[in-house]
């Protein structure tokens, strides 16, 4: 395995790293930590690293950005079917951007989940394209370096791990494939139990607009996140994020049907 990131190493750094940042759940952390060791043997040029790392990084970032500045919600929607995290989605991700802003592009790489939308929720957010290649580049650049360095500081024991996975040979491939499908599997587990607590009473929206013209009293509680709720709202909708909601609930009206306006 080594020999072949050895023969092939830039190459599969660099798309693994894209396929990383384009939503697939394919750690790169161990891939860069290899490369790093490697490195400091000599067989790997530190610079190439980071080069070929940072570019497979910025054209998956920019892609997302385009798509943010184009698509809005709906890429963010997409995100949130794909996305492995179930419990959180991507609120945790637009609650960070909402309060750190494009600062939050510096260690988005190292959050899980967060390295997939924090670009589309900086073109929904109004960045400008040159700020958002700085920062992202900055952050990109912190990333690679760190998790690439960490290889190089501790190559020896990563070659005792190296020695003892090339005795195991292909049990070692077999190994590292099943432990990658437990995880997603888990993840998916996690995921069917997450929805089916979702599987509460819906109304569509042509639904809440009979109500509403109707005149029946509903109060219609907006939850989702500010990015969110600048592209579509209900008229008159009281509008409480989900972080405020233990702090605010006191707002809502008691003496009538609640209809919750959720991502």
């Amino acid at each position: 395995m080594l020999d072949f990131i050895v023969r092939h190493g830039y190459a599969v750094l660099f798309f693994w790293v894209l396929a990383e940042q384009g939503a697939l759940p394919l750690p790169s952390i161990p891939l860069l930590l290899a490369c790093g060791a490697l490195a400091k043997d000599g067989r790997l040029s530190p610079h190439l690293i980071v080069f070929y790392g940072l570019a497979a990084c910025l054209i998956s970032d920019n892609v997302w950005f385009q798509l943010g500045r184009h698509r809005g919600t709906k890429v963010l929607r997409f995100i949130c079917r794909v996305s492995l995290e179930p419990d959180s989605c991507v609120r945790r991700t637009e609650t960070a951007f909402l309060r750190y802003g494009i600062r939050s592009l510096l260690v988005s790489k190292f959050v899980p989940g967060l390295n997939s939308v924090s670009a589309p929720l900086a073109a929904m957010s109004g960045v400008s394209l040159g700020r958002f290649l700085l920062f992202d580049t900055l952050g990109a650049f912190i990333w690679i370096v760190c998790y690439a360095g960490l290889g190089y500081i501790f190559s020896d024991q990563l070659d005792i791990v190296g020695d003892y996975a090339e005795r195991m040979g292909a049990r070692m491939v077999v190994l590292a494939v099943a432990l990658l499908a437990a995880w997603i599997a888990w993840k998916f587990a996690q995921r069917r139990r997450f929805l089916k607590k979702l599987a509460v009473a819906r109304i569509t929206a042509t639904e809440l607009r009979q109500k509403l013209e109707a005149g029946e009293q509903i109060v219609v509680v907006d939850v989702r996140t500010a990015v969110e709720s600048e592209v579509d709202s209900v008229p008159g909708a009281l509008r409480i994020p989900l972080e405020d909601l233990e702090t605010r609930h006191l707002d809502i009206p008691r003496d009538r049907d609640i209809i919750l306006f959720c991502s």
